[in-house]
């Protein structure tokens, strides 16, 4: 037999020229099925592929969420804390209700192990993303639930002195959030008060008068126990709030004193909401030692010694102000927040505790929440949420208006600065 040659037949192609052939023929029979498919369906049957794109990017979204909670379960315990770290972000700064909502058991579980397993850091994390958990949710089926199995374990790790004191304080946070989003009743609120108050009133003078002397991590332990105290007063109704002005009123500003300037403001704050809160039925409520306590307030909003950091003593001025107007003249604060196409007023010390409460657990996110989640927008009476593309265009003013707002605007101020010239030249 011949041998084979590698001889190409006489007209034949090569395989390179081949595989074009097949490459474009191919290419050509996806577009004919693709013309095919527009001639049945038209252009308006296939969806843009803007939302094709979209979709793509919400599936992986889902997906990489799907292995974060997953990831809260493996043994490795950085592993754990990027998860919940993960978690903690994606709960602050988006709103999933739904999505949440069908997996509400499974996130509830892996919270639970990790506080109860986990150590510090892990705690600490753990205790905000439960505490995201339910703000998430608001008031769907299964918060209160959340709220009860998650109740005795933040507890018994606020008061375990043992434990690191971040972790303690993260929990009492989420404890006091999570109390004032899902407990059934005012009872229940009660015995969570109860509970803060234990950790905060070692704040409190000594008998010789002192301040007690406490690490910086156990002064932030203190005031965040002390600030969901103060969360929950904000609900609470009428005989028990002369209940706490009779227990409380007295002894809180001991705190006043305190080394920690976080402290002093938590105290101040929550001291300003009792003497608000009394004046609903009593307009000419004085107080205990009103005197003196206006005078340690207004000490405060003017301290300027040295050994205080600037950033400091300036968040002091400014919180003490308004604390001091409120107790001494029954002056609301009055603070605007802007998001979006909207805003809230914070008329009230109860509006600015609830406000900070989310505030701190929410972070940078609290402006995407206040805008979509239906818990806060009815704490705050927004309202159903705005389409914020429709709002824009039938709002939107046409070229022409902008112009002459603005030559009006610089008519203005050209007058103001004119005059202003004016005096300056007389005076020299």
């Amino acid at each position: 037999m011949p041998p084979r040659g590698n001889k190409k037949k006489k007209g034949g192609r090569s395989s390179a020229e081949q595989s074009d052939t097949d490459l474009v023929d191919e290419t050509a029979s996806n577009v004919s099925s693709s013309s095919d498919l527009r001639s049945l369906t038209g252009d308006e049957g296939l969806p843009p592929p803007d939302a094709v794109d979209e979709t793509e990017a919400q599936e992986d979204f889902e997906e990489k969420l799907r292995d974060q909670i997953d990831g809260t379960t493996q043994k490795s315990a950085n592993g754990r804390k990027t998860c919940l770290a993960g978690l903690r972000q994606t709960f602050s700064r988006k709103v999933l209700p739904d999505f949440i909502d069908n997996r509400k058991v499974t996130i509830q579980d892996c919270v639970e192990r990790c506080l109860k397993k986990g150590k510090g850091e892990e705690q600490a994390l753990a205790a905000s993303v439960g505490s995201l958990l339910c703000v998430q949710l608001g008031s769907r089926e299964g918060c209160e639930e959340i709220y009860n199995n998650f109740k005795p374990v933040m507890i018994t790790i606020m008061n375990d002195k043992s434990a690191a004191a971040a972790a303690r304080a993260a929990c009492a946070q989420a404890l006091g959030l999570i109390c004032f989003i899902a407990a059934g009743d005012m009872v229940e609120v009660v015995d969570i008060m109860t509970s803060l108050e234990k950790i905060f009133c070692v704040a409190y003078l000594k008998g010789d008068g002192t301040s007690p002397s406490h690490s910086a991590a156990l002064q932030a332990l203190h005031c965040a126990a002390l600030s969901a105290w103060t969360l929950l007063l904000s609900i609470a109704p009428p005989s028990k709030v002369q209940e706490f002005v009779k227990t409380h009123l007295p002894k809180l500003p001991q705190l006043l004193q305190s080394d920690d300037v976080n402290m002093r403001i938590a105290a101040g704050e929550a001291i300003a909401l009792l003497y608000e809160l009394a004046r609903v039925d009593d307009e000419e409520f004085l107080g205990h030692n009103l005197d003196s306590l206006c005078a340690r307030l207004k000490q405060l909003a003017t301290e300027s010694v040295k050994y205080i950091a600037k950033n400091d003593k300036r968040k002091q001025r400014s919180s003490f102000r308004d604390i001091l107007r409120g107790v001494e003249e029954a002056e609301a604060p009055n603070d605007t927040v802007r998001f979006s196409v909207e805003e809230i007023y914070l008329d009230s010390w109860v509006k600015k505790r609830q406000y900070e409460a989310f505030k701190d657990s929410l972070g940078a996110g609290v402006n995407q929440h206040l805008q979509e989640n239906e818990l806060l927008r009815d704490i705050f009476s927004l309202g159903a949420p705005i389409d914020v593309a429709a709002y824009n265009k039938q709002n939107k003013i046409s070229r022409f208006e902008r112009h002459m707002y603005n030559s009006a605007a610089f008519k203005a101020r050209t007058k103001v600065r004119s005059k202003q010239r004016d005096k300056r030249t007389v005076t020299a």
